[in-house]
């Protein structure tokens, strides 16, 4: 990653030292000593921040017929003053936002802001690829929330363009960590496999909230919004009210959406795929577990839309099938959407598909019944009376859906 080093911490450990006298005098010297070091370090950040937006801007600026030796020392440089500013921002946290929760002087943003900062510290053991990535993002953030706050327009805009670069970089490294662990889903429990899935969502759901609106204002901006702008828009909905299961489907697959814009490579389609399938066993349940027809019929047109989203828009870009059976049975699927012009026939091919998908599966009858009751009022199944004679006197007649 471009500027990239990884920063050393101390672990954290508040102690309550208020229950003896030298502790209550060592808590009066730090409210004391505590609003110069903040002073300091402001400064100090400061000047590292304005270094390295110098140094951000030459390296990303330089011409295209200098040396190589010439890249290599503006690449340098950078690595440097990155190095040194994120330095210079966890020294903050030290001297000051973790003395003040220590001496119980901090706000409730700053209590909030040490307990992030602790919870960061503690994946270093876990995952250290994560811990990094969101250690530096942490840093960043919490720089950025304060330079809005207290720093003029033109600053701002200035460090925009450093701060969408590195998020990127971030929320890309971040996802590529799940990606990883999402492969290794079959050695995991099930409540471990939902949890890497949560965090890909939410993942992109920060990234949409936090990065995509000072995206939009980038270099870049204008083609990134064309492609995914109305997509964007489409989550606004979801940002009133109490969310149902079902609408926590239908955002899910929207971020699914943009993150094959954004997010291709960090979230390969092998992921992607395995998200899509965990939503649509979430959609059937909804289904079946919805008490009114109308309701039914409110999360089976989300189905329909997850079905195309994952059939159509994902799987036709899929090169490599584990099953040569499986690539076959998908071109004579997409063969015939293609042929396909109404909406009716576009729901009975997916409702097809999707029963064959899923038929084998016990678990999944319900379902199965709602979905061939579909077909069978467009005339696309039929209920045949099968009759077998067991004795005489004794007929049992059965339906036999086709």
């Amino acid at each position: 990653m471009k500027g990239e080093k990884v920063l050393e911490e101390r672990s954290l450990k508040v102690v309550d030292s208020n229950t003896t006298f030298f502790g209550k005098l060592s808590n009066t010297l730090s409210k004391i000593m505590i609003p110069t070091k903040i002073g300091i370090n402001g400064i100090v950040i400061n000047l590292k921040r304005n270094n390295l937006l110098k140094t951000f801007e030459n390296n990303i600026n330089f011409k295209d017929n200098i040396n190589d030796d010439k890249k290599h020392a503006l690449e340098q440089k950078y690595q440097e003053a990155y190095s040194l500013y994120l330095e210079a921002i966890d020294k903050y946290i030290m001297d000051s936002v973790y003395k003040k929760v220590k001496t119980n002087t901090a706000s409730e943003f700053e209590k909030t802001a040490m307990g992030n900062y602790y919870k960061i510290t503690q994946l270093k053991e876990k995952d250290y690829n994560e811990y990094k990535y969101q250690k530096q993002k942490y840093l960043i953030e919490l720089d950025y929330e304060s330079l809005k706050l207290n720093a003029k327009e033109k600053i701002i805009k200035k460090y925009n363009e450093f701060y969408v670069t590195q998020m990127d970089s971030f929320y890309k490294g971040i996802l590529k960590c799940y990606s990883v662990k999402l492969a290794e889903c079959n050695r995991k429990s099930n409540d471990e496999k939902l949890d890497v899935y949560n965090k890909i969502f939410d993942t992109l759901q920060e990234y949409i909230s936090n990065i995509i609106t000072i995206k939009f204002q980038s270099s870049e901006g204008p083609v990134i919004q064309e492609k995914i702008g109305s997509e964007v828009q489409r989550l606004d909905q979801f940002d009133i009210g109490v969310l149902e299961p079902k609408d926590y489907v239908e955002k899910n697959m929207i971020l699914l959406g943009i993150s094959r814009t954004i997010f291709t490579h960090s979230l390969p389609l092998v992921a992607t795929e395995q998200c899509y399938e965990k939503l649509l066993k979430d959609i059937r349940k909804i289904i079946v577990a919805d008490k009114t027809k109308k309701a039914k019929l409110e999360t089976y047109n989300i189905f329909l839309d997850l079905m195309e989203a994952y059939s159509i828009k994902l799987l036709s870009g899929k090169v490599y099938w584990e099953k040569v059976e499986e690539r076959e049975n998908y071109k004579k699927f997409y063969a015939e959407y293609e042929k396909t012009e109404t909406a009716k026939e576009k729901e009975i091919l997916f409702l097809k598909r999707e029963i064959k998908t899923i038929e084998d599966n016990k678990e999944n009858k319900e379902i199965l019944n709602f979905y061939k009751e579909r077909l069978i009022s467009y005339g696309a199944m039929k209920n045949i009376k099968n009759i077998c004679r067991t004795s005489s006197n004794y007929t049992r007649t059965r339906k036999v859906n086709r």
